[in-house]
């Protein structure tokens, strides 16, 4: 529907660019390069294997969503891999670089026009609101990888950030600011020891401070799966 709001079809979209293989954001690669053919689909050299075969994607996700997998997901269909490209530092004119730490195979695209295509490395934002959550789901959730990510970004300046959760954001550097230190934020507090039950307790309490419409948060990024990828994070720094 918003191909057709612009007039346009899914045939005439020739690329599809990747920021990573999470189901929300490529789970669907699959289906429209059934229904478009001549479709080229852009991700990582990580990520590329599995559109090809899927098949260990669905069982980590069948993992964590349980009875909720079809529901959200339906059928993941294998990319032909005549159809699948690796990454390089441009990618139909955006260049391209590397932003891990919500995954480790994330990409980000920035245009010459200074918009960044920053998939979820910029974090989850329900305009017109202000506050951005960080997506901290399982299992490759890494702080310092991420501090990393919002460096590299912040040193390309970029003008707007476009948001795959949601829209687009002009006030980059608040954004990207106010991400960095909720990261901080929430690894604290679940390195603290903080149960699942206070953590989700906690976020919706910023979010209702905030202002903001908890039901849709919790649709868009479940408190739930991001104190799992932080108590997996915080575990792991203890060996």
């Amino acid at each position: 529907t918003g191909l057709e709001a612009d007039g346009l079809q899914l045939t005439d979209v020739r690329h599809l660019l990747l920021s990573h293989i999470h189901l929300d954001h490529a789970g669907a690669a699959g289906v429209l390069v059934r229904e478009h053919p001549a479709l080229q689909v852009h991700v990582s050299a990580i990520g590329a294997p599995h559109l090809v075969d899927p098949s260990r994607l669905e069982r980590s996700a069948r993992r964590l969503y349980g009875d909720y997998f079809d529901r959200l997901w339906g059928e993941l269909v294998p990319v032909p891999e005549a159809n699948v490209h690796v990454v390089g530092e441009r990618v139909v004119g955006l260049e391209c670089f590397p932003t891990p730490g919500h995954a480790s195979h994330h990409v980000c695209y920035l245009d010459a026009d200074g918009t960044l295509y920053s998939g979820d490395a910029a974090g989850v934002r329900i305009q017109p609101g202000r506050y951005v959550m960080p997506p901290t789901p399982p299992p490759e959730f890494d702080l310092a990888l991420w501090q990393r990510t919002l460096d590299e970004m912040e040193r390309r300046q970029p003008e707007r950030l476009a948001l795959i959760h949601f829209g687009v954001a002009d006030d980059s550097h608040r954004h990207i600011t106010d991400l960095r230190l909720e990261l901080y934020d929430w690894a604290e507090f679940v390195q603290g020891g903080a149960s699942e039950e206070e953590f989700i307790a906690y976020g919706r309490a910023e979010l209702e401070n905030a202002g903001e419409d908890v039901s849709v948060y919790d649709v868009a990024m479940p408190l739930w799966q991001s104190y799992r990828g932080l108590a997996r994070w915080a575990e792991q720094q203890q060996h």
